[in-house]
């Protein structure tokens, strides 16, 4: 008699550890406590500038914010797999030009973006192909391809510049235009927000990247492509960067061989803010856009209240501080926490 073997059940997905969990509970009390921050801010704005709040001033607010959230939303993802992107400046400008140049011989606004989105990938691409196969480190790395990109683009553009005048009428009336006080490209933002959000929570492609932040070499014995995660993860960020070089572009109209320098920086700050850690594996793109709504506020706030614009800088550089003891705080804390409740469970 043959007796045939039963299928074999397919393996439950592993819940997370109390560790995990507690962690995510810290950082979701993070996101809380800069939304909270936020909102005073503009609260105590309002009540110094009664215009602040004008339908005019949130559409500038949102508008200020919108370039920086799509960076930082594929920042965030490079970020979560222990890994940066500092070449991210560059990419956003070299696309925006990229895509004045051809609108400016009469080419057609949804092919000038496509082609943005296009190069930016294709940045991405390099980045992560170094990175994920060739193991160099990605600080390395991206910090070569960030005067690499931006070398071609000073040669590619030289003394030219693109102006509003060079570029479709509705192209640029569709970069300050809106619903009401929301713009336009406020909810492209929002979609590109919603979508990477819920692939992160409810792909399994999304939770390695996860997983893989937190423990690299666990990961790879787990089965996890890690290389393609990571090189996944780099042209995501490269083609975001991508986009938003053409949404720069159709909301300032202008651009030179100097747009989107030491943009990296703002980039990472934010993230950073926002509670994605460093050392991956936490953090969320929620939590990095909000804080690149804060650290844009900052800019309009100032001097709204009559504060010299000097200050940004350096209130950005406290900020991003401040993040990081923060982390380093809690990721001690956690750590203390786990080891005694494993030594009261033996």
């Amino acid at each position: 008699m043959t007796v045939t073997a039963p299928n074999p059940a397919p393996a439950a997905e592993v819940p997370k550890s109390s560790g995990t969990r507690l962690v995510d509970r810290v950082f979701k009390m993070r996101e809380l406590a800069i939304l909270v921050v936020f909102l005073v801010m503009i609260a105590i704005t309002q009540m110094g500038n009664s215009e602040f709040l004008s339908e005019q001033g949130i559409k500038d607010l949102l508008l200020n914010a919108t370039i920086l959230v799509l960076v930082a939303t594929g920042q965030s993802l490079v970020v979560i797999t222990r890994n940066v992107d500092l070449s991210v400046g560059s990419t956003l400008g070299i696309s925006a030009f990229a895509a004045g140049t051809y609108l400016h011989g009469g080419g057609n606004p949804v092919v000038a973006v496509f082609l943005a989105v296009l190069l930016g990938i294709g940045c991405g691409l390099v980045n992560g192909l170094l990175v994920s196969l060739g193991q160099v480190p990605a600080l390395v790395v991206t910090l070569g391809t960030l005067y690499i990109i931006r070398g071609v683009d000073s040669i590619w553009v030289g003394s030219r510049q693109i102006t509003a005048a060079d570029l479709p009428g509705g192209f640029v009336d569709f970069g300050s235009g809106g619903i009401s006080a929301v713009p336009y490209l406020a909810l492209i933002a929002l979609a590109v927000l919603l979508v990477t959000a819920y692939y992160l929570k409810h792909f399994g492609s999304g939770r390695e990247l996860y997983a893989l932040g937190s423990n690299p070499e666990a990961a790879r014995l787990a089965g996890i492509p890690v290389r393609k995660r990571i090189l996944t993860a780099y042209v995501v960020c490269g083609g975001l960067a991508g986009l938003a070089g053409a949404l720069y572009l159709a909301r300032f109209g202008n651009v030179d061989s100097g747009t989107g320098t030491g943009y990296e920086l703002t980039v990472v700050s934010a993230v950073v803010v926002g509670g994605v850690v460093f050392t991956g594996g936490s953090g969320s793109v929620y939590g990095a856009a909000l804080g690149a709504l804060l650290l844009t506020s900052i800019n309009s706030v100032l001097p709204a209240l009559g504060v010299s614009s000097v200050w940004v800088l350096a209130i950005n550089g406290i900020l991003l501080i401040l993040a990081i003891a923060v982390d380093r705080i809690v990721a001690l804390r956690v750590a203390s926490a786990l080891k005694k409740r494993n030594a009261r469970h033996g």
